[in-house]
């Protein structure tokens, strides 16, 4: 039995930690190693440590967990971090959705890119560089950091480049798009073979093969014939149909950094189905974390009841962490899609950039091949967000609003729907309302009020989005649930 140490950064996650935790105790060598969880805020904290330490119980581990509000002492001596920290939780995340709406952004998601997005980066790189910091003083030599907290480019470009700690992001889209791939070509998941390569949630799968055969020219065809991803997956679809490849992220998601699809209200639902928050519905994932806190705030004493999961490799999840732990571990081979510095991997991607990449892990290490050139479209795609990415974080790493302002002008969505002084505006306003979360732009934040205060405003929208959807309340969820 291996006893190393694991540490969770941001533990008061609602679902996420207590799944990671089910994929590290489901490996047989790993049952009695070192978990410790630390948060901000303390009930969170102490609900989820309650709900792990039961199923750890259950499951008749040894594993020792502990939960502290000291992030040091809970790095301290890790070999593993985990970050799943949401800074400022939804408070700010609500105003990244909100504002940017007043000037015609309309979001879906608003944790990669477009103004959400970029504000996201301004809170988290900070925390993330003392998590950084921490890591340096206490954790292990070597110790390595997952980050799976977006938005996961631009936190891991600084955890690397800023916070001289070796940060791996780590995210599930390839996984999805390749159960997608599989389903509309009527084949295994295990029987397709993938390669892809680009930026996070802008991967493309550039190679689909069955039993050596190229698929990859088939897939438009195929999606467009499903019955079900035809209708769900517009933007995808009609991406694939200008550049030739699959993307992996979602609908709704892949349609907010792109100049194309959100542009003109009056469009927006033709590219989007609302049948699901993810395929394009305005403010779409802030309605449903909004949800998810009040059923975890009303339903703890249910939650608690549930029975525990057994701790088996066969339920398993596919996010990549404990995979890549066992095989740094144990020597056996794992194979995934990994964020990591470019240095050439893409030949035709800046090296300094993020990439997401196919990778193997062993003993030797985390390795990833070089792929080469991208289609040359799907490059350029994929150089608009760098392009954003390599502001934003320099941004938020000197608080420099001038920055953050270009970062914003050159964002897709953003550059598609506002001209400069509006942008100007709302930068001033978004800087106003997360102050914060904000330290590095303290003196920013003091003429961004001054500027709003007394200065000629330019006149915004009164303009909720064009696919909202209202809040439910927990009640109304237990009735849909029925």
């Amino acid at each position: 039995m291996m006893k190393f140490k694991v540490a969770f950064i941001g533990a008061g996650s609602i679902g996420f930690t207590r799944r990671l935790v089910e994929d590290i105790l489901s490996v047989p060598e790993f049952r009695a190693v070192r978990l410790a969880f630390t948060d901000i805020d303390k009930r969170n904290l102490e609900m989820v440590y309650e709900r792990c330490a039961l199923d750890i119980r259950a499951n008749g581990l040894e594993a020792e967990l502990t939960a502290t509000l000291d992030r040091r002492e809970a790095l301290r001596d890790a070999k593993y971090v985990f970050c799943v920290a949401r800074i400022g939780g939804l408070s700010p995340f609500r105003s990244d959705i909100e504002i940017p709406l007043r000037y015609g952004v309309d979001q879906c998601v608003g944790d990669t890119l477009c103004a959400g997005g970029i504000m996201y980066a301004q809170r988290g790189i900070p925390a993330l560089l003392d998590f950084c910091r921490d890591i340096r003083d206490v954790a292990a030599p070597g110790c390595l950091l997952f980050n799976y907290a977006n938005p996961m480019a631009m936190m891991t470009w600084a955890g690397n480049r800023y916070g001289d700690v070796r940060t791996i992001g780590l995210c599930h889209g390839v996984q999805g798009g390749h159960r997608k791939i599989a389903d509309v070509l009527g084949l295994k998941k295990e029987e397709v073979d993938i390669v892809a390569a680009g930026i996070n949630h802008q991967t493309w799968f550039i190679r689909v093969a069955h039993k050596g055969k190229d698929l990859t020219g088939r897939l438009l065809q195929a999606f467009e014939r499903h019955p079900e991803y035809s209708r769900a997956e517009k933007v995808r679809i009609d991406m694939m149909r200008r550049f030739g490849y699959f993307s992996t992220e979602s609908n709704g998601h892949l349609s907010e950094y792109l100049p194309w699809y959100r542009k003109r209200p009056d469009e927006i639902r033709k590219w989007i189905d609302m049948r699901a928050w993810n395929r394009g519905e305005t403010g779409g994932f802030l309605r449903v974390c909004l949800e998810q806190r009040e059923l975890f705030e009303t339903d703890f004493a249910t939650w608690m009841k549930q029975p525990a999961p057994e701790y088996a490799a066969s339920g398993r999840s596919h996010e990549h962490g404990s995979h890549i732990i066992e095989s740094l571990e144990t020597g056996r081979v794992y194979r995934g899609h990994f964020n990591v510095p470019n240095g050439g991997i893409i030949t035709n991607l800046p090296p300094d950039a993020i990439v997401e990449v196919p990778g193997y892990v062993d003993r030797t290490g985390i390795n990833t091949p070089v792929v080469g050139d991208l289609p040359l479209g799907c490059a350029a795609v994929c150089n608009a967000s760098i392009n954003v990415q390599r502001l934003a974080v320099a941004a938020a790493v000197g608080g420099d609003d001038r920055l953050l302002r270009q970062a914003m002008m050159m964002d897709p969505l953003v550059g598609a729907v506002c001209n400069p002084p509006e942008i100007w505006q709302m930068v001033d306003e978004l800087l106003a309302a997360q102050a914060r979360w904000l330290p590095q732009y303290a003196k920013a934040v003091r003429e961004a009020r001054k500027r709003l205060k007394n200065g000629a405003r330019i006149p915004a929208k009164s303009y909720a989005g064009a696919a909202r959807l209202k809040v439910r309340t927990g009640a109304e969820l237990r009735r849909a649930s029925a």
